[in-house]
């Protein structure tokens, strides 16, 4: 007798019933109560969100549109008046319903937004994420798999599997049997590497020995991770010395070692040099790393890939997608130039992957990440890689690159700006106003560190600062634009040449001001001679 039909979901809900309808579909929209609904996914959750969805998009609009500006001005306590305002209390006693809540604190969140799709907000590696992508994640968000199981994730897994797959061969292109996990971003992904060098070491703690470039997530792996703190290599010109890395692997003889490279520094956009620094790595049988975070989408470029050159060595290099790769906070990825490499992070939990189940053919994800929970972000890059291919995805890192390379060159040709020496690293900007350098070393920085934050206060530019080896060799305060906007042009920029040199003005007017009243309140406060005293 052939096996009898599945029944229908309809056919279901009528069998299985339950609370609220059926175990097998969700409730419909028209329930009574708080709980009718409620729910994003399944048969009716579209419908839901569709109403709930345009709210969301009005309030983006309407906000940005009253903001004005790349922040809200104001600053801190402005911002504290206007968010609570709108979203205190945050747990009432009786709800709002969702129409008002969403209205209110969308408004207030994007109202006082820190925009990286504003031409003018380029402090940070704080990409503006790409449409595609986010409608992505919406739908990973509907859907909520968790990347810990395949019972909760099936599709999602293999969507997983093709991502990591694509990305581990771009890294390593000629490695026989390469993987990629995905992660939280580069201070998970760095985590993770030192925890798999650590667990390949032989006869000794792990030494860790990384460029005074660093960045600080790799000391704070080795602490968290019971290492000895990391060895720290001198650097010229913001990128690491061969010379002086190998006096230091020379020392640490003996030792189980890991040299930390990084391919994009976080205050300067520098590329350590790969080549020099994986020969001598070898030559100390030391592990490699590369923390590319920043950098590694260079790759997607067939034009900008050579500036990697010496990547493929590295046994694990960290990769970021939430930088130039223009995805919602978290893209994180960590590549292995050997899935093998991945054997520690092996854990058996019965309730996720039994024996039997991963046995009779269950994939186990489960050693996948540190991390148990955690989100379906390989869907949004998958989106991004098929919407665009590699092609497009390089048209748009060449793009910021030649970006900031114009944006320097515009920069140095202002009469007031100072580019500062040795070239753009990637797509990062380093500047001065001349008004910070015709006063004495520690005036000037102050100079510098006010124009940043009265723009800020302003809300009119969000403006990075580093601190960074000048021409002479000194070290000296300078304000910072990352470029990652994937369309803005160099024109959009320009705005802010002037912004800032009508700061650095200001700066020096109140500076200058700030020291006349300290010094006639001296002068008030100096007790006059005995002879003056005494006179009537």
């Amino acid at each position: 007798m052939p096996p009898a039909p599945l029944p229908t979901p309809g056919e279901r809900s009528v069998e299985r019933g339950g609370l609220g309808g059926s175990v097998g579909t969700p409730s419909s929209p028209e329930s009574e109560g708080v709980r009718g609904g409620l729910v994003a996914g399944g048969a009716h959750g579209p419908e839901l969100l569709r109403p709930l969805t345009a709210i969301v998009l009005d309030a983006l609009g309407d906000a940005a549109r009253a903001r004005g500006g790349p922040l809200p001005a104001g600053g801190p306590e402005a911002v504290e008046q206007s968010t609570r305002a709108l979203c205190s209390p945050v747990l009432p006693e009786e709800g709002v319903g969702p129409e008002a809540a969403l209205g209110d604190v969308v408004r207030a969140v994007a109202e006082g937004a820190a925009d990286p799709a504003d031409p003018a907000c380029v402090a940070h590696l704080h990409c503006p994420p790409l449409a595609v992508a986010v409608a992505a994640e919406l739908a990973g968000s509907a859907l909520n798999p968790s990347m810990d199981s395949w019972d909760q994730a099936p599709a999602a897994g293999v969507i997983e599997e093709l991502t990591t797959a694509a990305l581990a061969r771009l890294v390593h292109p000629a490695a026989p049997a390469p993987d990629a996990l995905i992660t939280s971003g580069g201070t998970e992904s760095n985590l993770v590497a030192l925890l798999l060098a650590r667990e390949r070491a032989a006869g000794g703690p792990l030494r860790v020995v990384t460029g005074a470039n660093a960045h600080h997530s790799v000391h704070r792996a080795a602490w968290m991770l019971g290492l000895p703190a990391p060895t720290v290599v001198a650097c010229s010109k913001g990128r690491i010395d061969p010379a002086a890395l190998d006096r230091v692997l020379t020392g640490l003889a003996g030792s189980p070692l890991l040299v930390v490279a990084t391919a994009g520094t976080t205050d300067e956009g520098r590329i350590d040099p790969l080549p020099e620094i994986a020969r001598i790595a070898e030559r100390h049988t030391a592990q490699l790393h590369v923390d590319a975070a920043y950098g590694g989408p260079l790759l997607f470029s067939e034009r900008l890939a050579h500036r990697l050159a010496g990547l493929e060595h590295a046994a694990t290099v960290t990769f970021d997608l939430h930088k130039l790769g223009w995805q919602p906070v978290a893209a994180g990825v960590l590549a292995v130039a050997d899935a093998a490499m991945l054997a520690p992070l092996s854990l058996r939990a019965d309730y996720l992957n039994a024996d039997d189940d991963t046995e009779a053919g269950l994939p186990d994800l489960l050693g996948r990440s540190i991390r148990t929970t955690r989100r379906p972000d390989a869907l949004k890059m998958a989106v991004t890689f098929r919407a665009l291919g590699r092609r497009g995805l390089g048209e748009l890192v060449e793009h910021c690159v030649r970006t900031a390379e114009e944006f320097g060159r515009a920069v140095d040709a202002h009469p007031r700006l100072r580019l500062r020496p040795g070239g753009i690293g990637i797509s990062t900007v380093l500047f001065r106003p001349d008004a910070a350098d015709a006063q004495p070393d520690e005036a000037g920085d102050e100079v510098v560190a006010a124009v940043r934050r009265t723009l800020l206060a302003e809300g009119r530019a969000v403006l990075g600062r580093a601190v960074a080896e000048d021409g002479d060799g000194r070290s000296r305060l300078w304000l910072k634009a990352t470029l990652l906007h994937p369309d803005a042009a160099t024109a959009d920029l320009l705005p802010l040449l002037d912004l800032v040199t009508a700061a650095a003005d200001r700066a020096v007017s109140a500076s200058a001001t700030d020291r006349g009243v300290s010094e006639a309140s001296a002068a008030d406060d100096t007790e006059a001679p005995e002879t003056e005293r005494l006179s009537p």
